[in-house]
C-alpha cells in the first residue's frame, strides 16, 4: 500500500505555473501584471506573450488558445476578462481574415466633431428656412445624416402637433417632379434622439417621419388611412384614454400599427414577429414598428382603465351619424368563442362543430351593410332572447327616441312574449317563424322583383297576411305580419315574422334573407381578424353566485334514464316472449317488480336533490376570460373590417366582379409595395401594379376616389394622394 501511494504522488503534475497566475483550465495559466504585459503558459511553459497595448497579439492568444482546444471558450473569455460574444467575434474574424481583422477599429468619430453648438445653430436656421437635408448638408459641409441628427436634438421643444416637423427629411421633395430621385427600400430616419428623449419622460409622441422611397415593402397598406379615418377610430381612442405617459410610441402609432398588422394578415399579437419591424415603422412613420412586448404592454396598460365599453359606444355612435342609411335594421346574434386552455371555463355549445366544450359567449350587433356596430360580453348560458332586452337598450341609447328600428335576429330568439315587449318599446321585429303554420296554398303567392341598393335584382315568390300568435297562458295574442317565401323548385316555404308595415313584402324578405351579412361578418373576422383569438390569457373570478345546474342532479337523472332504458328492454323482450305463449316463472316476475320499485326510488331521489344550485357549491375553481384587453382589440379590429368594407364597396363601379373578389383585391393591394414621396403638402403613395391588368385598373379607379377625400395623413399635415404605378 505505501509503494501504491507513492507512484500516485509521483503522477501528479508538478506546479510549474509562475506564482501569481490564474488557472484557466488544466495545465494551463494566465498571467498579466498591472501594465498590461501578459502571458499564457501551458504546463509550464509560455506560450502566448504580449506586451502592454498590444491587443491584436492579446486577441491571438484567445483565439488560438481556444482554437487548440487547450481550454473551453467561456473558461478563456472569463480569463481574459471579455464577453463571450467578443471571444466569438474575434475567432469569427481571424478564420475570415487573419491577423489583421483582430486590429481593433477606433471607437466613435475619427476625428474632431464639426457639429459644434455654433454649426448645430446655423443646422437648425437653414433648415427652419424651408432647405432639404441636402442643401443644408451643402452648405454646412457636413453630411446629410448629421443635419438629421442635429435637427432631432431639440426634439423635446417640438410642438406635439403634427406639422412641417413630421416631414423634416423630405421638406425638399417638392423641388423635384413626382416618383423621381427616390431610392429602392430606402432606410428609415434613425429616431434615436426621440427614443432617448421619451425613456427621459421629455416626449409622449415621436411625431411621424415619412421615409421617402421607391418599391417600399407593404406601403399598399396606406390605401385603409382614408376609410380608417371615416371610422373616426383614433380620434375616439385619444378622446376615451385621455393623454399617455411619456413614451416613443403614442396611442396614435400603436392602433396603426395593429391595424395594419391585421390587414396583412396576421391579427393577433403574435404576428408583430413576423412582420419586418423596419417595413411596419415605414407605414406608422417611424423608423420600426413596435415590439409584441410593447403592443402587450401597452393594450394592458388600457386595459386597466376598464373604458373598453365607451370606447366601442363611442365608436357606434360615430358609425351610426356616419351612415344613416344603414341605421333603419340591426342585425343581432351571439358568437362563441371556443376555449383550449387548461382553466376551469364555462361551457357552451359551439354550433360550427357542434360540440359543448369550455367557450365564452359575446353577443354582436351588425347595421344593414353586415359592419359591425356593437360587441360585448354576456353571461355564461345566457340565451339571445335575454340578449335582445340588452340589445334594445343600447341601441336606443344610439338612436334616439324619435326612430323605431328594425331589430333582426334568427330563431334563437324566439319568444312572442318579446315580440310584444320590443313593439311596445318602439322597435320592429324581424325573425323566422320557430313554430311553423299551417302552409300556404300555391294560389296564395305572387311573383316580386326587388333591386338592391348595387342595383341586382332579387325575384321572389311571396304571400302575405296577418297572424295572431299567443304570448302567455292566458292566452292573449300578439298582432304581427307573415311573409312566406316560396321555393319554386323543391316547393319548400320559408316564413318570416314581422311588426313592419312596408307596402312591398319584398323589401322586407330581402331584409330577413341579408341577414347572412352577420354570418359573413363572422366567418370573414374569423379568417382574417383573429376573431376567436384568445388575446391574453389572464382571468378574472367568476360570479360564485350565479345559479348553474346541479352536477348531481345530472347523474342522478343520468342514472335514472339507463335503469329506465333497462327495465324498457326488459319489457320488450317480455312482451316477445308472451306472444311466443311462454309464461314468465316468479323469479322473472320478482324481478321486474323489484327493477320497478328501483326506478320509483330513484325518482325520488332525484328529486330531492336540487336542480340549480351556486356556482361555487358546483365548480369552486371557475373562471371567466378577462375581457377587457380582447374588448379593445375587437374594437380596433372592427373598425378595420368596416373601413375594408367601406374600400370593397367604393371598388363595385371599378370592378366587374368585386361582389366575389372585391375583398382578396383590396388584401393583393394592402401587401403590395408602394413609392412614398412627399410633395410641398402632400404625401404621394404611388402603388406597384398588380397581377392582373383588370385588377390594376380598378385599384386605379379606387385611388382616384380616395384621393378626392383629402385624408391627412395621421399625426402630420399631408394630404394623401394616391395612385398606381405606369397607369395611364
Amino acid at each position: 500500500m505505501a509503494v501504491a501511494a507513492t507512484k500516485m504522488r509521483a503522477m501528479q503534475p508538478l506546479p510549474l505555473a509562475p506564482s501569481g497566475s490564474s488557472r484557466v483550465a488544466d495545465g494551463v495559466a494566465f498571467l498579466e501584471d498591472a501594465e498590461g504585459n501578459g502571458s499564457v503558459f501551458l504546463w509550464g511553459m509560455a506560450a502566448w506573450s504580449w506586451r502592454a497595448g498590444d491587443q491584436v497579439a492579446r486577441r491571438l492568444a484567445a483565439v488560438q488558445l481556444v482554437d487548440s482546444k487547450a481550454a473551453r471558450q467561456r473558461q478563456v473569455a472569463d480569463a481574459f476578462g471579455v464577453h463571450e460574444n467578443s471571444l466569438v467575434r474575434w475567432r469569427s474574424s481571424y478564420r475570415g481574415g487573419g491577423l489583421a481583422s483582430l486590429v481593433a477599429e477606433r471607437p466613435g468619430p475619427k476625428g474632431p466633431s464639426k457639429v459644434t453648438d455654433a454649426k448645430r445653430e446655423e443646422i437648425r436656421t437653414l433648415r427652419s428656412s424651408g432647405l432639404s437635408l441636402a442643401e443644408v448638408a451643402a452648405r454646412t459641409g457636413v453630411s446629410t445624416n448629421t443635419v438629421r441628427r442635429a435637427s432631432l436634438v431639440a426634439v423635446a421643444d417640438r410642438p406635439s402637433s403634427g406639422g412641417d416637423s413630421a416631414r423634416s427629411d423630405t421638406d425638399g421633395a417638392h423641388k423635384q417632379p413626382v416618383g423621381t430621385g427616390l431610392v429602392p427600400l430606402a432606410r428609415p430616419a434613425d429616431r434615436s434622439a426621440e427614443r432617448a428623449a421619451a425613456r427621459f419622460g421629455l416626449i409622449d409622441d415621436a411625431l411621424p417621419v415619412i421615409c421617402e422611397g421607391a418599391s417600399l415593402p407593404m406601403a399598399g397598406a396606406l390605401l385603409i388611412l382614408p376609410a380608417l379615418a371615416a371610422t373616426g377610430l383614433l380620434e375616439i381612442a385619444a378622446r376615451v384614454y385621455g393623454a399617455r405617459r411619456a413614451a416613443f410610441y403614442s396611442l396614435r402609432s400603436l392602433l396603426c400599427s395593429v391595424v395594419f398588422v391585421c390587414l396583412l394578415g396576421e391579427p393577433r399579437a403574435e404576428g408583430f414577429t413576423r412582420i419586418s419591424p423596419r417595413d411596419l415603422g415605414r407605414l406608422v412613420g417611424l423608423d420600426r414598428g413596435p415590439e409584441v412586448t410593447t403592443i402587450r404592454r401597452r393594450i394592458e396598460e388600457l386595459a386597466s382603465m376598464a373604458r373598453s365599453d365607451a370606447l366601442i359606444d363611442a365608436l357606434a355612435r360615430h358609425h351610426l351619424d356616419a351612415h344613416e342609411e344603414a341605421s333603419g335594421i340591426f342585425y343581432v346574434d351571439g358568437h362563441v368563442r371556443a376555449y383550449h386552455g387548461g382553466r376551469e371555463v364555462p361551457k357552451a355549445h359551439v354550433a360550427r362543430i357542434r360540440l359543448s366544450m369550455p367557450a365564452e359567449l359575446d353577443t354582436w350587433v351588425c347595421d344593414r351593410n353586415g359592419d359591425g356596430v356593437l360587441c360585448w360580453g354576456a353571461t355564461p348560458g345566457a340565451s339571445l332572447v335575454g340578449e335582445l332586452r340588452a340589445v334594445a337598450e343600447r341601441i336606443r341609447a344610439l338612436v334616439g327616441d324619435g326612430k323605431c328600428p328594425t331589430i333582426c335576429f334568427d330563431r334563437g330568439g324566439w319568444s312572442p312574449k318579446l315580440f310584444k315587449e320590443l313593439s311596445l318599446a318602439g322597435f320592429d321585429i324581424l325573425t323566422y317563424r320557430k313554430k311553423p303554420a299551417p302552409r300556404e296554398p300555391r294560389s296564395a303567392f305572387r311573383p316580386y322583383v326587388h333591386t338592391d341598393a348595387t342595383g341586382h335584382e332579387h325575384h321572389y315568390l311571396l304571400a302575405d297576411r296577418k297572424v295572431a300568435i299567443a304570448y302567455d297562458a292566458k292566452k292573449r295574442r300578439f298582432s304581427c305580419r307573415q311573409i312566406t317565401r316560396l321555393d319554386p323548385a323543391t316547393g319548400h316555404q320559408t316564413q318570416i315574422l314581422t311588426t313592419r308595415d312596408d307596402e312591398d313584402p319584398a323589401q322586407i324578405a330581402h331584409l330577413m334573407f341579408s341577414r347572412w351579412s352577420q354570418e359573413n361578418f363572422f366567418r370573414y373576422m374569423r379568417a382574417h381578424y383573429g376573431l376567436d383569438a384568445l388575446d391574453t390569457y389572464a382571468t378574472q373570478d367568476d360570479d360564485m353566485d350565479r345559479m348553474v345546474p346541479n352536477p348531481a342532479r345530472k347523474d342522478a337523472d343520468r342514472a335514472l334514464a339507463e335503469a329506465r332504458r333497462s327495465l324498457a328492454k326488459a319489457e320488450v323482450l317480455e312482451g316477445h316472449a308472451s306472444i311466443e305463449g311462454r309464461r314468465p316463472d316468479q323469479k322473472i316476475l320478482d324481478a321486474f317488480a323489484g327493477a320497478r320499485q328501483q326506478i320509483a326510488e330513484l325518482e325520488a331521489a332525484a328529486k330531492a336533490i336540487p336542480a340549480r344550485v351556486r356556482l361555487g357549491e358546483a365548480r369552486p375553481g371557475s373562471v371567466r376570460l378577462a375581457p377587457e384587453r380582447k374588448r379593445i382589440h375587437d374594437a380596433i379590429r372592427m373598425a378595420t373590417y368596416n373601413a375594408e368594407s367601406a374600400l370593397a364597396r367604393l371598388l363595385t363601379p371599378h370592378y366587374a366582379r368585386a361582389d366575389d373578389e372585391a375583398r382578396s383585391l383590396l388584401r393583393e393591394a394592402f401587401a403590395s409595395p408602394a413609392d412614398l414621396q412627399v410633395t410641398g403638402n402632400e404625401l404621394h403613395v404611388r402603388i406597384d401594379p398588380l397581377s392582373a391588368p383588370r385588377r390594376t385598373r380598378a385599384i386605379a379607379g379606387l385611388c382616384d376616389e380616395l384621393t378626392t377625400t383629402k385624408t391627412i395623413y395621421p399625426g402630420t399635415d399631408l394630404t394623401l394622394v394616391f395612385s398606381v404605378k405606369n397607369h395611364r
